[in-house]
């Protein structure tokens, strides 16, 4: 039975940075996107213009991509899953 909660890896080729952190699986994937988004740019002092700067959330593995209007739990996202966070452009 799956928690409220997985663990994933985001990573951030853009910055060249990784962190687990742990989502919502009743979340909306524009949410959860939106949100570690701008916590990982707050957390290295960039600054992101959070209404313009897009990215695509890409399971690393199978190259998928996330639609924005999915729950969490629709996905495969599970607990160890690695998501690329890559700018759109």
């Amino acid at each position: 039975m799956m928690k409220n909660k997985v663990m994933i890896k985001a990573v951030f080729p853009s910055i060249d940075k990784e962190y687990d952190i742990k989502i919502p699986v009743n979340e909306l994937v524009w949410r959860v996107n939106k949100l570690i988004v701008k916590a990982v740019y707050d957390m290295n002092g960039i600054p992101i213009n959070i209404k313009d700067d897009k990215f695509l959330l890409i399971n690393k593995t199978s190259g998928e991509i996330y639609r924005n209007n999915d729950a969490i739990i629709d996905t495969n996202i599970r607990n160890g899953t690695e998501i690329v966070f890559l700018r759109e452009t």
